[in-house]
């Protein structure tokens, strides 16, 4: 099915199988059978990178804006978000491949592996919108519902990549903390330290940022029917229960990395100060030594 627009009306037409479904935009119609309108629909959120420069995207045809909407070449559509996620509804593998190639330009600090969020949708006339069975089950197919259902997969596979680079986080810092608690010596890795605060910060700025995890999308204000399929989607992929369990995370790791590194600053402090005080001690030491042998002699 080939959308040319961000909003489509449906109607109950007559047609040689009994009735039919039209979608029509700007005068145009395109006759939706019952067997196109009960197919399944796959749809696959894949985060290629840090960002996508969605400006510079050009050679497309865009369907619609926040978020950017394409038309994909050889079947399909996607849903692009500058967070680094490409979300493709019914887009044949040999398309998918030449998309993701045509995207490579446009993406920042590309992943050697993207990760992947996937869902299946059947659309059901006139059905009650919600998961049924592992499926989505959807009234219909247009520009504002595959934006929604988009919004909700791009933050889930966001989310699953922190929460994967958090877990390994807490790996790394683990052995420094448990040294911290018996008492043993810190080793000397003020820069390590450094680097894990500044993964820190840097997770919390693309969170808030730029996937705006905690914010519903534009397509909500504009579309305020399709408030609680979102709301159900949110729910059913536990997006808010998320953010806040990684956010608690990386207060944590903030935490225990600036404590770890207070202390090895402290421990220079103190070296310092010892270092002085030997000087001082020292100049004593020669300033005696020089008045004695000059009494004596």
């Amino acid at each position: 099915m080939s959308m040319r627009g961000a909003h489509f009306c449906r109607r109950q037409i007559p047609c040689g199988s009994g009735l039919c479904f039209t979608a029509a935009r700007d005068g145009m119609c395109i006759n939706e059978t019952p067997d196109m309108l009960s197919k399944s629909i796959a749809a696959r959120a894949l985060l290629l990178g840090q960002g996508i420069e969605l400006r510079r995207l050009n050679q497309v045809q865009i369907l619609s804006r926040d978020p950017t909407t394409i038309d994909v070449d050889g079947g399909g559509q996607a849903v692009l978000f500058r967070f680094g996620v490409a979300v493709l509804f019914d887009v044949p593998q040999s398309a998918e491949k030449a998309l993701l190639a045509q995207l490579g330009a446009f993406i920042h600090d590309p992943f050697a592996s993207p990760a992947v969020e996937e869902l299946d949708i059947r659309i059901v006339p006139d059905a009650e919108e919600q998961f049924l069975n592992g499926e989505l089950i959807l009234q219909l197919v247009d520009i504002p519902r595959y934006q929604v259902v988009a919004d909700i997969l791009a933050k889930s596979a966001f989310l699953d990549y922190y929460e994967q680079n958090t877990s390994s986080a807490f790996d790394r810092i683990e052995p420094l903390a448990m040294r911290m608690q018996s008492g043993a010596r810190l080793p000397r890795q003020a820069k390590k330290l450094m680097c894990h605060i500044g993964e820190v910060l840097l997770v919390q700025h693309h969170m808030v940022g730029r996937a705006q995890v905690g914010e519903k999308p534009d397509v909500l204000w504009e579309n305020p029917e399709l408030d609680r399929l979102w709301k159900r989607l949110e729910s059913e992929y536990e997006i808010g229960e998320r953010q806040i369990a990684l956010e608690r995370k990386l207060e944590m790791l903030s935490g225990t990395a600036e404590t770890l590194l207070g202390m090895l600053q402290d421990r220079r402090t103190l070296r310092v100060e010892w270092y002085i005080v030997i000087l001082i001690v020292v100049e004593i030491f020669l300033t005696l030594y020089e008045l004695f042998f000059r009494h004596a002699a």
